[in-house]
């Protein structure tokens, strides 16, 4: 009896051992597939921009780099935001500095961005961050910066229910999600993706909400990591800055 007691208990230490192993490369494998920023707007100066001074369309991240350079600040890490129209203008809700640009879009369509639910990121005044279904937003005035996109890729914890494990659609893609601690995550594939394995990602992070971007026009610029994408135009830009050093 004993020695079948040990048996039976080598065995499960093999397959826990397995099982870890497999947990473990197949996290290693969709890690290196993906390039994530992780920003604590309490301490960091996060900011959406869609504008220069001049009303000028910023577009590209060069363009964003010399324009926060302008004011002394230094670009620590970009990537477009939220979907744009073909003037460059945000495709739905847009708010820059408590002012809404661009209105919340409800309304029903084709593509990702319609695919719902789809959903809100945004930044209270009081420097809280948020990912929301956009039928759950709502505008208090006390809003800071948002974007509009979709569609949703983590809601309340699980995965879109449209997404399919082994899906062949695949694209780059880029997106957003709060963590557990209340800090932001910025996420981009480094080569193409589907769907499930992005969401996926968001949720072994601990996301319980998270929202998809855009795709193959999906470009960052994240110094800390010499990972430095120029190219490209977008709409709304994301854009961590700090204070240059003279």
């Amino acid at each position: 009896m004993r020695r079948n007691g040990k048996i039976i208990l080598l065995s499960l230490l093999l397959l826990l051992a397995v099982g870890l192993i497999t947990f473990i490369t197949t996290q290693n494998s969709i890690d290196d597939k993906i390039l994530a920023y992780t920003v604590d707007t309490n301490t960091q100066d996060l900011q959406l921009y869609w504008k220069n001074d001049k009303d000028e369309i910023l577009k590209s991240i060069p363009n964003l780099k010399t324009y926060v350079e302008c004011k002394n600040l230094t670009l620590k890490f970009a990537m477009n935001g939220g979907m744009f129209n073909k003037d460059f203008s945000p495709q739905g809700l847009f708010i820059q500095n408590k002012k809404t640009l661009a209105v919340l879009d409800t309304a029903v369509g084709n593509g990702n961005f319609y695919l719902k639910p789809n959903g809100v990121f945004y930044l209270t005044t009081d420097n809280i961050p948020f990912v929301c279904k956009t039928s759950n937003f709502s505008e208090n005035g006390k809003i800071k910066y948002a974007t509009q996109s979709g569609p949703m890729l983590v809601i309340d914890g699980q995965i879109h229910s449209a997404f399919k494990e082994g899906s062949t659609n695949l694209n780059i893609r880029n997106g957003v999600g709060i963590l557990p601690d209340n800090k932001v995550v910025f996420a981009m594939s480094k080569t193409e993706i589907n769907f499930y394995d992005f969401a996926k990602y968001f949720q072994s992070l601990g996301c319980k909400n998270a929202l998809y971007l855009d795709g193959f026009v999906s470009k960052m610029y994240l110094q800390e990591k010499k990972w430095i994408q120029t190219d490209g135009n977008f709409g709304v830009i994301i854009g961590v800055t700090e204070k240059t050093n003279k």
